[in-house]
């Protein structure tokens, strides 16, 4: 297998703290995959560290077979990437912004250009200050994928943009790039848009790629398990594969990691009147996976923690 993406122990600190932490990313050739972590995670800065716009305190990465600290201007013409709030040139008219980028590329479509901003029904004499945020995001599209790159880096480029705008937008971009041999690294807070395009997800938490599989096998390992007691809930034992648990009344709220017949029979020892699995889309198994500690909202004055209520296992 190829790997249009490739990290090896990146790592990146502001001041003391690592905000990347030893990542060995390996994104395939040809592959839409996800990039997903709460805020701080480390999404942008790793973006930042694939593009070249930041450098790392030990560690490297590839694009397309070149190391990025060296990366030739021939491969970064191959590369494509799409920044958070889609930054442009408010002064210029789209015109303009395509004689201004033209000239960095030697391998320009400027039908396929064409064809995408007759595809949005953008006006080429507007200034982009005048545009929505959506047409915004269908110019940075344009102008990404003018040069045919290999591969495209986006980084949250549906933020803020209403659910039609952002739906034809993720629609056009999939339709129009993903052919054999084309590669997508796509950061998103919207799960449901990664749902609907990504073959693969990889997920960071504080900094470290916890997760790294295809998205339906990350859907269907992560599980919501409710355990139903006949009087109130006893505190929560340590099961394996347990990610986090919380006492509610006469349940458990408890999320697992690969539950199979071994938790179901540890769970049984408690004796339960019911147990029921329930299975989560990406967004709630993301949550579930990713939340961490959960306290259970009252409107009595705040109490010292109480540990039959509430218990995060490891990972």
């Amino acid at each position: 297998m190829t790997y249009a993406i490739q990290t090896r122990g990146l790592t990146k600190f502001y001041g003391n703290k690592p905000v990347v932490r030893s990542l060995d990313l390996k994104v395939p050739t040809g592959c839409v995959y996800g990039f997903l972590g709460r805020n701080g995670a480390g999404k942008s800065t790793t973006i930042k560290l694939l593009t070249g716009m930041i450098h790392p305190d030990c560690g490297e990465a590839e694009v397309l077979g070149e190391n990025v600290a060296t990366l030739s201007a021939a491969t970064r013409a191959r590369v494509a990437y799409i920044a958070e709030g889609h930054p442009l040139y408010g002064w210029m008219t789209i015109n303009q912004l395509e004689r201004f980028s033209r000239p960095f590329y030697p391998g320009w479509n400027r039908t396929l250009f064409d064809r995408i901003i007759d595809h949005f029904e953008l006006s080429r004499q507007q200034k982009v200050r005048r545009f929505s945020n959506g047409q915004r995001a269908q110019v940075s599209l344009a102008l990404a994928l003018a040069p045919d790159p290999e591969l495209l880096i986006l980084d949250d480029p549906t933020l803020g943009l209403d659910t039609v705008v952002r739906r034809d937008f993720l629609e056009s971009m999939i339709q129009i790039i993903q052919r054999e041999g084309r590669t997508i690294l796509f950061s998103s807070h919207n799960l449901g848009d990664v749902e609907r395009v990504a073959d693969r997800i990889g997920v960071l938490v504080d900094g470290v790629l916890r997760v790294d599989c295809p998205t339906d096998q990350f859907k269907s390992t992560v599980k919501l398990v409710i355990v139903e007691f006949a009087a109130g809930a006893p505190p929560v034992s340590e099961f394996p594969g347990l990610v986090s648990g919380l006492a509610n009344g006469r349940r458990w709220e408890l999320v697992f990691v690969g539950y199979g017949e071994t938790q179901a029979e540890l769970l049984q020892r408690h004796k339960p009147i019911a147990i029921d699995i329930v299975d989560l889309n990406l967004e709630d198994a993301f949550i579930a996976y990713t939340r961490g500690r959960r306290r259970m909202f009252t409107n009595d004055p705040p109490a010292a923690t109480d540990p039959s209520r509430e218990f995060v296992g490891k990972t």
